[in-house]
């Protein structure tokens, strides 16, 4: 595939490149972009019309200052103690700006679940198992591409956990 089809797409050209890379460049025409940001799991169900539990969030938390990627359902909040005992750190915060675009390679609202700059320990909840197909950002707030959560999770080479809040 061209750069020109990539672009096509809507995908940040990184995203694209990764999806080459891992054989997957047949999600590139799969792609869909959006007029308005879809920067929250919200606005993304809503502009795709599926389930909020459908949307794949794609979290960089810091993990005692070392960055760990937590692929979670948008209908879910992420129990950072929870993420804490998982990794056995010490503290578990929700990363800065400037750590996520440096760690990723993408702003915030448009961070993929890989392609990203640097390779981080990747936990996903298996909350994400409940759907056939998950939604996730493509790298940029405008676009997002569809995958089956399983595949998803093994190309962002995701350990399965139990990290969402639970509500009693």
């Amino acid at each position: 595939m061209t750069t020109d089809a990539a672009e096509e797409s809507g995908a940040h050209p990184r995203f694209a490149e990764a999806l080459r890379e891992l054989g997957l460049a047949d999600l590139l025409p799969r792609i869909r972009r959006f007029p308005d940001a879809t920067r929250t799991a919200a606005e993304a169900a809503a502009a795709i019309g599926c389930e909020l539990s459908q949307i794949c969030k794609s979290l960089i938390f810091a993990a005692d200052g070392v960055p760990v990627l937590v692929l979670m359902d948008g209908a879910s909040l992420v129990d950072l103690e929870l993420v804490r005992r998982e990794l056995g750190a010490g503290k578990v915060t929700r990363a800065r700006v400037a750590l996520v675009r440096e760690t990723t390679g993408y702003a915030i609202g448009g961070v993929p679940p890989f392609g990203h700059r640097t390779r981080t320990r990747v936990l996903a909840d298996r909350s994400l198992l409940d759907h056939d197909v998950v939604w996730a950002a493509a790298g940029t707030p405008y676009t997002v591409f569809p995958m089956d959560p399983k595949t998803l999770v093994a190309h962002a080479g995701g350990t399965l956990v139990d990290v969402r809040e639970q509500h009693l």
